[in-house]
């Protein structure tokens, strides 16, 4: 047997999540990762790596709980939100028993973790603007455990229907943990979930602190739920998952400070965004320019499979959706510098229609 004979028949099938830095490329201006353009300096202040760190650093847990209005009985900290999507299949999906569900288009990393959980995944496609399916969602329920639903949604950009959620959560309790991915929740803080936590047992939250708190390279998230469910995620979860250098510049972000430098980017982003969107509007390859409430916006172009290439090879690096479901045409930019979004501006209206 081969070592590949030897490998799970799943994981020999898989296909990785192609994340930009996968994705490679040899640019210069970046706007295919959602991160935010600068970097944020920070100093460690704590020198104790000679000790293994807390499971759950006491000092993010609740820094974190207080700027999400919840308990710190209610919050959890992990790798990326992208663990925290994987720590809820593992404790609520029996592989060959449960499935998992989402709504494509949608964020890519629900259908790796389930496939390399050996969890069924199964998808119900959003409706022409985006938002839930409820009576698809309800005819393919049987059996489903977890339901993954990403607002505002990457890569389309707008917020989920909140009386949808309800509807949702309502028609779920007592049978699926239902899952509100709230990565860019900061671009638009109004429509959080997390106070909803009281009402739905069955409801659970994902945050991040890679786009709006600029640190992508932490790899730092949160899970916040009611206290039931994260017993059962701190019985999955790796036992040492934040290094105590992550932990320590998590606390300093989260600090008063670190929230009022984090709303002054988001402040900052919202101004560049409007900025590219209303050039972007009057340039002859752009067809459509999707409403956003995100750190990027969704645009269909003509011929955007060469216009990606083109702008590729002048070493700009954007996030081409063609394979998406209903994204035919599109490609995701990430709102970067002002001189970024100008290298963009500039390149698209010297592209021929």
């Amino acid at each position: 047997m081969s070592i590949e004979e030897l490998a799970r028949k799943n994981v020999r099938e898989l296909t990785p999540y192609q994340s930009a830095r996968r994705l490679g490329g040899r640019g210069d201006v970046w706007l295919n990762a959602n991160e935010f353009p600068t970097a944020v300096p920070f100093e460690l202040t704590q020198q104790t790596l000679n000790r293994y760190p807390e499971c759950q650093p006491k000092a993010v847990i609740e820094s974190y709980a207080h700027y999400a209005g919840v308990k710190p009985e209610q919050v959890l900290v992990s790798r990326g939100a992208d663990e925290g999507i994987e720590l809820l299949i593992r404790a609520f999906c029996e592989p060959g028993k449960d499935a998992v569900l989402f709504c494509p288009p949608t964020y890519g990393m629900y259908s790796v973790s389930a496939e390399t959980l050996g969890v069924e995944y199964r998808t119900v496609p959003a409706l022409s603007d985006w938002q839930l399916d409820l009576q698809g969602i309800a005819d393919k329920l049987d059996g489903v455990k977890v339901i993954y639903v990403c607002s505002p949604n990457n890569p389309t950009g707008q917020i989920i229907n909140p009386q949808d959620f309800r509807v949702l959560l309502e028609m779920t309790r007592g049978k699926a943990i239902v899952v509100a991915d709230e990565a860019y929740i900061e671009f638009c803080p109004q429509a959080t979930l997390a106070g909803w936590l009281s009402e739905y047992p069955n409801l659970v939250v994902l945050r991040t602190l890679s786009k709006a708190f600029a640190l992508a390279g932490l790899r730092c998230g949160f899970t916040l739920a009611n206290e039931d469910v994260i017993a059962l995620l701190l019985k999955v979860i790796a036992p040492y998952p934040l290094s105590t250098p992550v932990a320590d510049i998590a606390a300093q972000a989260l600090s008063p400070q670190g929230i009022v430098a984090m709303r002054e980017r988001v402040a900052q982003i919202l101004v560049e965004r409007q900025y590219l969107v209303t050039a972007l509007r009057d340039i002859p390859c752009v067809e459509q320019v999707f409403d956003s409430e995100t750190n990027y916006i969704l645009v269909r172009l003509t011929a955007s499979s060469a216009v990606f290439k083109s702008l590729w090879d002048q070493g700009i690096i954007l996030r081409d959706q063609n394979k998406q479901p209903s994204l035919s045409g599109c490609l995701r930019i990430t709102i970067g510098t002002r001189a970024e979004s100008q290298r963009v501006i500039d390149a698209l209206r010297a592209e021929p229609v």
